[in-house]
């Protein structure tokens, strides 16, 4: 009996061990990171706002390690919020906390992902201004599928724009 309790340690750290890094293309979303980042603390983390969180700032995702000029892969959570609009971001954490905070450099692109738990309409909404880099952003009325979708400001509204996220690639970051 005295073993067994000696054992449950172990296992437990055991079951903490670091999770494998997978190709870029084989995560959630993918893309490449541009830009000037010499001396930076890369990270990537997922900004937004939904329902019942107002703000979501999240950069605990799985994830490749992040380089300049080379493609990163993350994963996105399988339940955010209940409804939310976000943005994968790319920030230095220049105080090493795992956290994007206000005033740290950014790099994101035009690209909203949209979570809903149905398909259907969501109304027009705006962006907080407070998200990073965004300004105060309002995305027309959209029409999603259950789950992620991926909506690009730079496209026309089309039946094709926004479409269903389920694996997102060419989501582009620069500065």
């Amino acid at each position: 009996m005295k073993q067994t309790f000696l054992l449950l340690p172990l296992l437990a750290l055991a079951s903490c061990g670091k999770q494998t890094v997978k190709a870029p293309g084989d995560y959630d979303l993918s893309g490449t990171l541009r830009g000037d980042w010499t001396g930076a603390n890369l990270r990537l983390a997922l900004v937004g706002a939904g329902l019942p969180n107002l703000l979501t700032n999240t950069s605990t995702l799985t994830q490749t390690p992040l380089q300049p000029g080379s493609a990163f892969g993350v994963d996105l959570p399988s339940l955010p919020d209940v409804i939310g609009v976000y943005q994968v971001i790319a920030f230095d954490d220049r105080n090493n906390n795992a956290t994007y905070d206000p005033g740290e450099t950014v790099a994101r692109n035009s690209q909203w992902l949209i979570f809903s738990p149905r398909g259907g309409e969501i109304p027009a909404l705006k962006v907080p201004q407070n998200l990073p880099g965004a300004g105060e952003e309002l995305l027309p009325t959209l029409t999603v599928e259950q789950g992620w979708n991926l909506y690009d400001r730079a496209q026309p509204l089309s039946g094709a724009n926004p479409r269903a996220g389920k694996k997102v690639t060419g989501y582009d970051l620069s500065r």
